[in-house]
């Protein structure tokens, strides 16, 4: 729009010189009309706007899926009123709260039984606030990006901390810990009736293609002209019900690779839907325009699925054989979660170096000494595992390490306090039920397949006769 401006200033001043006596006029050049597709319109106009809401709603009210955290929220089911008290409005507050950083990047279908058991373990921000990092991640486990979990945790404390009234503005709800712009929008839209814009990838999606925005999607300028339409679409009457609506569409209709255009309430707005029906190498799925994302990181990690038979030295039932689980770090990549014992390798290594960095790990950390205290009854090279991350492509090189205290000499294990715990025994019984994430469950899952393979192809043993002389 600029470049516009600048070219009419030139024209304009141009156009104030005197000009030339010629014997015969000559004809206006042809002035090209730019289309949208050259210049990004950045602006819905206020009867588009009026329109996109008449139908996006009653779509919406039509069409919603049935979700537990909207049976708390929805200002239709519950009775929803400004003079609601304090009990009523913190409810929806942290059930919004919940599903809304529960249902970043992860599947609605895969949130409603996560959200449920959450809800019903902690049902207030009070409650959560006495969890400990621990069971929240428990709880979490399955889920990813596990920062999420703590960040909600510590954002419950904060709150109580502050004297437990739930925010209710995208100012001071961005003051909480792990709460960012679209969350903050989130949550004081659709808990608290404010006219206030949220943006996800589902809302880009669907405004990039209303109106045919070819600039990347992650370009931090063209972030902030979302966040602009956006602002202009929300209905000032029912907000939270609007940006629902809005997500709801981009996660259905207008999805990313196939969408439901005959079927799409706001067809008629769409640009980008315009655009391919005047010329046919132009497609709804060009916008928004793909991004090259950031080549990931390769990692390689040797891993050991440490059990140790007749091992006395636990708390709570005994039991003959238990494992070793270790908790990562506090910060970083999976902060505070279980574990098996393995250690980061600097490049892909060979069995020998993998087993030398473990047994070092083992002796550190575990007070496990494989040559003085400890025999080893077996250890088996179980394979390897690719553990993809957002960012990092893990390869995990898997054993199983089959320890026994030799002689009578026991274990030394150190009780450690609970809150302070960086390693611990666990039996097969509780492994399967702890909230382990889906790479410690997986290399798990490898290590009792292969014992049942190695068991079934194991032939029975039978004594061979003696001579008889």
């Amino acid at each position: 729009m600029d470049a516009i401006g600048a070219g009419a200033e030139k024209k304009t001043a141009i156009s104030k010189k005197r000009p030339r006596r010629t014997t015969q006029s000559k004809p206006k050049p042809k002035i090209e009309v730019p289309t949208s597709g050259d210049i990004e319109d950045f602006s819905f106009s206020k009867d588009e706007a009026l329109q996109i809401r008449a139908s996006l709603l009653e779509w919406y009210d039509n069409n919603q899926r049935d979700l537990p955290w909207r049976r708390i929220s929805s200002s239709n089911s519950c009775g929803f009123k400004e003079e609601d008290d304090d009990d009523e409005r913190e409810k929806r507050g942290y059930a919004v709260w919940v599903s809304e950083v529960m249902l970043q990047q992860t599947r609605v279908s895969t949130v409603i039984d996560y959200f449920n058991r959450w809800m019903n373990k902690w049902p207030t921000l009070h409650h959560l606030a006495q969890a400990s990092l621990e069971e929240v991640n428990e709880m979490w486990a399955g889920l990813g990006y596990y920062r999420r979990a703590r960040f909600l945790l510590e954002g419950a404390k904060e709150v109580v901390e502050q004297g437990g009234t739930f925010p209710e503005t995208v100012s001071d709800l961005r003051n909480i810990k792990g709460i960012g712009e679209y969350t903050a929008g989130a949550i004081s839209s659709i808990a608290f009736k404010k006219a206030v814009p949220v943006v996800d990838g589902n809302v880009v999606r669907v405004i990039s293609r209303l109106k045919a925005i070819s600039a990347n999607p992650k370009d931090a300028a063209t972030v902030k002209n979302f966040w602009k339409l956006a602002g202009q679409l929300v209905d000032p009457f029912r907000p939270g019900d609007f940006n629902q609506a809005l997500m709801e569409l981009g996660a259905t209709l207008c999805s990313l690779s196939n969408p439901g255009c005959a079927a799409c309430p706001i067809s008629a707005q769409c640009h980008a839907l315009s655009l391919s029906r005047q010329n046919e190498s132009v497609h709804v799925t060009d916008y928004p325009i793909k991004v090259m994302k950031a080549k990931q990181r390769h990692e390689f990690s040797a891993v050991s699925v440490v059990e140790i038979l007749d091992c006395q030295e636990t708390i709570g039932p005994k039991s003959s054989s238990k494992f070793i689980l270790v908790k990562r770090p506090n910060n970083g990549l999976l902060a505070g979660l279980w574990e098996f014992p393995s250690v980061l390798l600097e490049k892909e290594a060979d069995l020998a170096s993998r087993r030398i960095a473990i047994d070092k790990f083992l002796q550190s950390s575990c007070n496990l000494d494989l040559k003085e205290s400890i025999r080893i009854v077996s250890r088996e090279y179980i394979g390897e595992y690719v553990h993809v991350f957002s960012h990092i492509r893990l390869k995990m090189y898997i054993e199983l390490l089959v320890l026994r205290p030799k002689g009578n000499r026991s274990i030394d294990y150190k009780k450690q306090d609970k809150e302070s715990m960086t390693w611990k025994y666990v039996d097969s019984k509780n492994l399967d039920s702890m909230g382990l994430t889906s790479g410690v469950r997986k290399v798990y899952n490898m290590v009792q397949k292969h014992k049942q393979t190695d068991q079934g192809t194991i032939p029975e043993r039978r004594r061979k006769p003696a001579l008889r002389r």
